[in-house]
């Protein structure tokens, strides 16, 4: 293979990344593929090409991607500058000397080594580095930002994410995750620094003990109140962190021990029982489904790897059936809304309108925000927030995150108070559906290889705007990225549709895939509401369908 001035400048960077490189395997990993550049080989070359021809950016999400050697993978070096970068941005914005930042991490591969590296880099700045005991749920660690008093934290996980990748997720003194203009103003000094042997280091953190974790678990715990318990619940925590956590609040809270997924229950950062460790993803829920219909179980509840998202599963007369995010999202909250809670229910523009309108019919007020709980969490006077991807805040005085443990505790004491009423959680969302219309939702969610493809879907639809989708007129198009002034500028497009009905599209913030979130509104009147659900699947099947076309997808 013929060499470049590209390629010996992409080499060069690459043998000068590896003299610096602190960890031993990511060194040699990149020496080996760097002799395979040598020998000739194309693939190689491609491979460095990948990995060296820009770093791995830092945004709203922070830092997340594949674990390796490169600027553009996760890795320690990558980890240290990021730590310098936000160090450098908490003295700049007034961050005192000696000031805390606690971090937390997950059972990933080399989670606790970023975290430990954060810390060191954090001491080496002059605050005092926090330490989470040991891999614990995201939610704890947005909790002891607020409980330690912490200028911010840092939390090493990459969610849901496939077994090889990683994260890094940083969250400011309110406990809520970093918004624009702090991303780019730490991604600014993250550029900034130097050699990595100018970036200094200290000597390492305060390891908490697990008094920390028992304060969140005894809040969250203090969130049920008195009530039915009578529960078989079915728990998995997907091969992640959340294991210990629900069983010990579900306990503490009067329920029952649940029957957890034994494949499945200890964290395990190869996740080998499914393809992809995210409860919404075909065949990850399949062992503890099968597990409830063995049992005859009452509801299965689940977590992702960290823990901060929820979902739920309720038998019917065909089997087990799967809530979606927006159904969970009601039913939370149904009972937050009876409970008397005050103050803002809050959604984000790709989850169900039906919010809106239960919370006007309680007469609280509602807002709507970009997708993310780094918006959600930032809303005045929260009372509730949810999206529709599995994430709720139902304690944003405490959590100012979603919060898979918090959530999971709430739905099992709905459930429980239905099933001793003789009902059932389909029956509890069946009435709102009576009283404000059928809101059923959809997602059309397409993973790419090449990142390109999801601009050019996105230009053809600005190109030849729709007039109609799944037979029903659009009535309004509202270009997101020119901003608006409820919404800041973000990428994606939103349909207004005759009917109540509704479609966003949009590229994921954490994934190759362009998302299109999709909403019909059934009135259910004189007939029941199964009708009106036969007459969603239709509308949403047309929906779907029309969205792919005109699209290109």
């Amino acid at each position: 293979m013929t060499t470049t001035p590209e390629l010996d400048l992409l080499v060069s960077r690459a043998r000068a990344w590896a003299g610096e490189d602190p960890d031993d395997h990511t060194r040699a990993e990149l020496e080996r593929l760097l002799d395979r550049v040598a020998a000739g080989d194309p693939a190689a070359a491609a491979d460095v090409a990948d990995r060296f021809a820009g770093d791995l950016s830092f945004g709203t999400a922070g830092l997340r991607g594949a674990l390796g050697a490169g600027s553009n993978r996760m890795n320690r070096v990558v980890v240290t500058r990021a730590a310098a970068g936000l160090a450098a941005y908490l003295a700049d914005t007034g961050a005192r000397r000696g000031a805390a930042v606690v971090i937390g991490y997950d059972a990933r591969h080399n989670s606790d080594v970023f975290a430990r590296d954060t810390a060191e880099v954090m001491t080496g700045a002059g605050f005092t580095a926090y330490l989470m005991p040991r891999p614990l749920p995201t939610p704890t660690l947005a909790f002891a930002i607020r409980e330690l008093g912490c200028v911010a934290g840092v939390m090493v996980t990459a969610s849901h994410n496939p077994p090889q990748d990683n994260g890094y997720k940083v969250y400011l003194g309110d406990g809520s995750q970093i918004v624009a203009p702090a991303d780019a103003e730490i991604a600014a000094r993250i550029a900034a620094v130097g050699p990595l042997e100018t970036v200094p280091r200290g000597g390492g953190a305060t390891v908490l003990d697990e008094t920390i974790l028992d304060r969140y678990l005894d809040t969250v715990a203090g969130l049920a109140t008195d009530g039915p318990r009578d529960l078989d619940i079915v728990y998995t925590p997907l091969h992640g962190v959340g294991g210990t956590s629900v069983v010990q609040v579900l306990e503490t809270a009067g329920f029952s021990a649940p029957r957890v997924v034994a494949e499945q229950e200890q964290p395990d950062p190869d996740f080998p029982t499914v393809a992809f460790p995210n409860p919404e993803e075909p065949g990850a829920m399949d062992l503890a489904l099968a597990l409830a219909q063995q049992h005859g179980a009452d509801l299965v509840v689940a977590n992702d790897p960290d823990a901060d998202r929820c979902a739920a599963a309720v038998p019917g007369p065909h089997g087990w059936r799967m809530l979606r995010g927006d159904e969970v999202g009601a039913l939370l909250a149904h009972a937050l809304l009876g409970s008397g809670k005050q103050g803002v229910y809050a959604t984000s523009i790709v989850s169900s309108s039906l919010l809106g309108k239960m919370a006007a019919a309680a007469g609280q007020p509602y807002a709507e925000t970009l997708t993310g709980f780094k918006w959600i969490g930032r809303v005045d006077g929260l009372a509730f927030g949810y999206e529709e991807a599995l994430g709720y805040c139902v304690d944003p005085e405490h959590v100012r995150d979603k919060d898979g443990v918090s959530a999971l505790l709430l739905l099992c004491e709905l459930a429980a108070a239905t099933k001793a009423a003789g009902r059932t959680l389909d029956d509890v969302l069946d009435d709102i559906a009576v009283q404000h219309g059928l809101h059923a939702t959809d997602q059309l969610s397409v993973r790419v290889a090449d990142l390109a493809e999801i601009g050019a879907a996105m230009e053809r639809l600005r190109a030849v705007p729709p007039t109609s989708l799944g037979g029903l007129a659009v009535e309004r198009v509202d270009d997101l990225s020119r901003g608006s002034a409820d919404l800041p500028a973000t990428e994606g497009l939103r349909y207004t549709l005759a009917d109540g009905a509704r479609v966003v599209v949009r590229p994921s913030g954490t994934e190759p895939k362009l998302k299109c979130y999709l909403e019909v509104v059934v009135p259910v009147g004189s007939d029941s509401v199964d009708a009106a659900r036969i007459h969603a699947v239709g509308r949403l099947d047309a929906l779907r369908s029309d969205v792919k076309a005109a699209a290109g997808i």
